[in-house]
């Protein structure tokens, strides 16, 4: 299953929040990969499936796979 998002890196706690579209809040700073990779731990737990970033790597606006 296919689902966009939006990551808000820097935030004071990681938490997912569905208003519509998922809002993934990271603590991680965007750059080298970091906040990428909280997103998909975080989601992983979210969902407790296996998540996959598809789209939009270096954007804010990002589509995943849920496995």
């Amino acid at each position: 299953m296919r689902r966009d998002i939006i990551v808000i890196p820097n935030s004071k706690k990681s938490e997912v929040k569905e208003n519509g579209i998922l809002i993934v809040k990271v603590k991680s700073k965007p750059e080298n990969n970091k906040a990428n990779s909280e997103v998909v731990k975080v989601l992983s737990k979210h969902f407790g499936k296996k998540i996959k970033i598809i789209k939009g790597f270096k954007s804010k606006r990002k589509s995943i796979e849920i496995y």
